[in-house]
């Protein structure tokens, strides 16, 4: 069974194995891009001669919880600095927040109307929209949007890759020597599905941004010094969890052989040349970050687990059809496996993120 944009979403609500309980890596990254949203904005109000009077912004992927706003709420404060400094008066702002329809939009729009009560509104007006649908399609109007930004979103796919699906390949044998013998064929056709999905998202956004319009986006991605391999060992320890469960009689086997979690964590080499190869985006600036937790940093192993379970639960609850108390074993199973593992391997020295400052040519 394949995701569907029902079950395409971070864990709901606020309780202990929830994302908004569970996003602290998260919240990391997004303090890290700051100053390039900071940058991007200068970028935009340069103080020339055409100083906007009204600037659309928006979050592709703003999830629920109390990160939703991190990227609206610096972008705002950046924008109204650089007026500041001009001595401009602020545009309109216009800003979008985009997420699957099964996302928690009743508690973005609770934290939206909260947030706007404690904004200036001799600052200039500041509107809000929420733009349900996927970032893998039109979202909106052509030549609109003057910033996009967006941090732990795009690095999941349309879909699991084509190859592997039609071939009945299953992602983590639970046979070694099959393992190691499909695990080429298994990063090459990831590789593939992201460079497709990737690309036709560059395009979309082309055509919804107004020429000059900045970009910045941070994903899942690999250590520079680190090998192909690398590219999915954060989705390969979900799956290690899941074949225990399966070995155990909790799942079925025939699901767990055609499960497959839809994420890519490209290189800065990957994600450079597919931008280059579109060719409507020029790179200002490719950085990884490293996480700013990890069993490694002090993270308790089971915030770990939490955070793993608040990220794919509604992907194996819906595809396994279990009720939600089985992912307390899936918890279970990730602290014990992550005990076994040196400090330096995923998940206790979780995966890096790899951030892009672009600029619509």
């Amino acid at each position: 069974m394949a995701p569907t944009m029902e079950t395409m979403h971070m864990v709901l609500g606020d309780g202990d194995s929830s994302y908004a309980r569970n996003s602290s890596l998260q919240a990391g990254e997004q303090g890290k891009v700051k100053p390039m949203i900071e940058e991007a904005v200068a970028s935009l109000l340069n103080g020339g001669s055409q100083f906007p009077d009204n600037m659309a912004i928006a979050d592709l992927g703003c999830s629920s919880g109390p990160n939703t706003l991190a990227l609206a709420s610096a972008t705002i404060d950046a924008v109204r600095r650089r007026c500041s400094q001009l001595q401009q008066q602020p545009p309109e702002l216009c800003v979008h927040f985009n997420d699957l329809p099964g996302n928690d939009f009743n508690s973005v729009i609770k934290s939206l109307a909260v947030y706007k009560e404690t904004l200036d509104e001799g600052l200039g007006p500041v509107l809000t929209s929420i733009v349900p649908g996927s970032f893998h399609g039109r979202l909106f109007k052509k030549r609109s949007l003057h910033l996009i930004c967006s941090t732990a979103s795009l690095h999941w796919l349309v879909q699991a890759p084509e190859d592997l699906v039609r071939n009945r390949i299953t992602f983590y044998d639970g046979d070694e020597a099959v393992r190691r013998a499909q695990r080429a064929r298994v990063l090459e056709a990831y590789a593939r599905q992201f460079d497709k999905d990737f690309t036709r998202l560059l395009g979309l956004r082309a055509q919804e941004m107004v020429p000059g319009g900045r970009m910045v986006i941070s994903m899942v991605g690999q250590r520079s010094q680190g090998s192909a391999e690398k590219a999915l060992v954060f989705v390969e320890f979900i799956h290690e969890v899941l074949l225990q469960m399966t070995s155990m009689g909790l799942l079925d086997k025939e699901k767990y052989d055609s499960f497959y979690v839809p994420i890519y964590g490209p290189s800065e080499k990957e994600l450079r040349e597919i931008i280059e190869a579109e060719g409507s985006f020029s790179i200002n600036k490719i950085v990884v970050h490293e996480p700013t937790v990890g069993v490694d940093r002090g993270t308790p192993r089971k915030t770990i687990a939490n955070l793993l379970r608040a990220v794919v639960e509604p992907l194996i609850l819906q595809h396994f059809e279990l009720p939600t108390e089985a992912m307390d074993e899936f918890v279970r199973i990730a602290e014990s496996l992550m005990k076994n593992r040196p400090l330096d391997e995923c998940p206790n020295k979780l995966t890096p993120y790899i951030a892009a400052s672009l600029t619509r040519t």
